[in-house]
């Protein structure tokens, strides 16, 4: 067995324990203590100032009772400044209304076709269907009930002459029973007017009968001409409000059944506004809530919010906000991308560098800072908005010296020797 390759194992497991067991120690015994920032490995010159800067600020502190050396920062002090918080969030621009307006009878199209693109108000014709048989079916209805009218009258005086018969046959009913409890009329002449009696209340009954018939006669005419009216105002299809047609209206000389499609409308003034707000922000949002978007165009407007979904989206666990908006000259069309910036509450936060950021070991998000004593404390962190200047996050004090070069390098609790930068440098 070759020594050499067990050798080379060897050496490659020391390295890895100290590079990642023994990390500080390593650079410590390396630097003298001192850890390099990344000006002064690119630039000698700035190295050479550097090291002057972290001798005189070593020189000027206190040193440590156990001989600790400091490491060398850039550090930066960090003020918390109120900013607007708005909520962000990508949507989309959708119409107020949108209608497919459709056919409720069937018929041949007679009416020329308006072209997609037209505006129309509401009412306007967008077709007309030719009427056919309709109107002789409306003039047969109105004849029957004119016919049924006539009946009426006639059943209702039959009615009263056979009530009037009623009352005269139970007058001679009630004196021939009384004659004959008397002695004065036979028992013959008494079952006569019972007979005349019961005649009397079947021509009623009869009468009544046929006044029933002729009032369902006119109800039936009544019922027969509504419904053909009905069929012939259906003939004409319009513009149920004021808006864009998004298709061609029927051609004419098509068939149309009920159901069939003559075109659609839509209305773009108002446009609507729609996008989806994240169950962590949707406490933040209040309807009326200012608002502002940017189309992919970079054009700009603005409105407010005018409905919050109290339901969830149960696949994204979101919540769809609308902002009403003003499009009065019908130039936002639907279906537009939209960012979407909804007014919030403001709160304190610092604008840093993003390559300030980094990562504890137990992976948490924060910067490491100068704390008393010149110690470096780790600080959590929460990211409120990224911009092209920097990250702004919230999380810090009121002020805070922020580690921005050599943050990797060093821990909690290690002593630093910073140098401060202002931000503009």
């Amino acid at each position: 067995m070759r020594p050499i390759p067990v050798l080379t194992a060897i050496v490659v497991c020391v390295s890895l324990y100290l590079l990642v067991m023994q990390r500080d120690a390593l650079f410590a015994f390396a630097t003298d203590g001192t850890v390099p920032s990344l000006e002064q490995l690119s630039d000698p010159g700035a190295a050479q100032a550097q090291a002057a800067d972290a001798t005189a600020a070593a020189t000027a502190a206190p040193a440590p009772e156990n001989g600790e050396k400091p490491v060398a920062v850039i550090a930066r002090r960090s003020e918390a400044r109120v900013i607007d918080s708005a909520v962000i969030l990508r949507g989309e621009t959708r119409a107020v209304r949108q209608v497919e307006v459709r056919a409720e009878t069937g018929g041949q199209v007679i009416s020329d076709p308006l072209r997609k693109g037209n505006f129309v108000e509401k009412g306007q014709i967008l077709c007309e269907i030719d009427p056919g048989t309709r109107p002789s079916t409306l003039a047969e209805a109105q004849a029957r009930l004119a016919e049924a009218r006539t009946r009426a009258p006639e059943a209702r005086a039959r009615l009263a002459q056979a009530e009037a018969q009623l009352r005269e046959a139970q007058l001679n009913q009630t004196a021939a029973a009384r004659l004959s409890q008397d002695g004065f009329a036979s028992q013959t002449r008494l079952a006569a007017t019972e007979a005349q009696v019961s005649s009397a209340e079947a021509a009623v009954e009869s009468a009544r009968a046929g006044l029933e018939a002729a009032s369902s006669g006119v109800q039936s005419a009544e019922s027969s001409i509504a419904a053909a009216q009905k069929d012939i105002e259906r003939l004409t299809i319009t513009a149920p409000f004021d808006g864009l047609l998004e298709t061609d209206t029927a051609e004419i000389g098509s068939l149309m059944q009920a159901g069939s499609l003559c075109a659609t409308v839509i209305q773009l003034d108002p446009i609507i506004l729609a996008g989806y707000i994240p169950e962590t922000d949707i406490d933040r949002v209040e309807l009326g809530a200012v608002a502002g978007a940017r189309l992919t165009g970079g054009r700009e407007l603005q409105g407010r919010v005018t409905f919050l979904s109290r339901q969830a989206d149960p696949a994204t666990r979101t919540f769809l906000v609308e902002v009403e908006v003003s499009n009065s000259d019908q130039s936002v069309r639907d279906g537009q991308t939209a960012e979407i910036l909804i007014q919030a509450d403001g709160k304190d936060a610092h604008l840093l560098p993003q390559s300030a950021l980094t990562l504890n070991d137990n992976g948490a998000l924060g910067v490491r800072i100068v704390g008393a004593d010149n110690r470096v404390e780790f600080m959590p962190l929460t990211l409120v908005r990224d911009t092209a200047e920097g990250v702004w996050v919230n999380g810090l004090p009121e002020t805070a010296n922020v580690i921005t070069i050599g943050q990797e390098y060093v821990r909690e609790g290690v002593l630093v020797a910073p140098t401060f930068k202002e931000a503009d440098q």
